[in-house]
């Protein structure tokens, strides 16, 4: 892919298109460095963080950079590894651990896919996800754009431990995935 260089003005139109022109309905997203759009894909930001008293970040402003990721599903991803995670017809307590950029998230978000929608290793379960950066789902304004199959329920940009409590409390899934 080839580097678009914008100017500041550009930028500014073009996140003020991305929020729909209202910045404060995103302000949230913002804060954390990114907005999910239409299909899941996430507009990342960088500029000039503004601290609050409590030291978390308050909002980003002077945006100087953009950078566009492309959601995509792999439909499949998972097959190998299926094996691997089931015994006995139930899902194990399963850890993916690999370096950067070698698509945890794709395996993962197939994983949970078939691991809700059934198998030939298991049937179907309900399946609990929290997706703190909306990476997983790809929720927009609070629906699924990925398939993560009939018997999943997803928690948006809730942090994994509070996501897993209220999981727990309210969904009883039988599978918690967090990314």
């Amino acid at each position: 892919s080839e580097a678009y260089r914008a100017d500041k003005q550009d930028l500014e139109g073009l996140l003020l298109h991305i929020c729909n022109y209202s910045l404060y309905a995103f302000e949230d997203e913002i804060r954390q460095g990114f907005i999910t759009v239409k299909g899941g894909h996430r507009v990342g930001i960088a500029g000039q963080v503004v601290l609050g008293e409590n030291g978390q970040v308050q909002s980003i402003k002077h945006i100087s950079y953009i950078n566009i990721r492309i959601a995509h599903e792999v439909i499949g991803a998972a097959d190998k590894v299926l094996p691997m995670v089931y015994k006995g017809g139930q899902p194990l307590n399963t850890l993916i651990i690999s370096p950067p950029g070698c698509g945890k998230t794709t395996l993962l978000r197939d994983l949970i896919r078939q691991v809700s929608d059934g198998n030939p290793y298991g049937k179907g379960v309900c399946v609990g996800v929290v997706d703190e950066r909306s990476e997983l789902a790809g929720s927009y304004l609070g629906v699924a754009q990925n398939d993560l199959g009939c018997r999943s329920d997803v928690l948006d940009a809730c942090p994994k431990k509070l996501g897993m409590m209220l999981l727990l409390r309210s969904m009883t899934p039988k599978v918690i995935a967090i990314d």
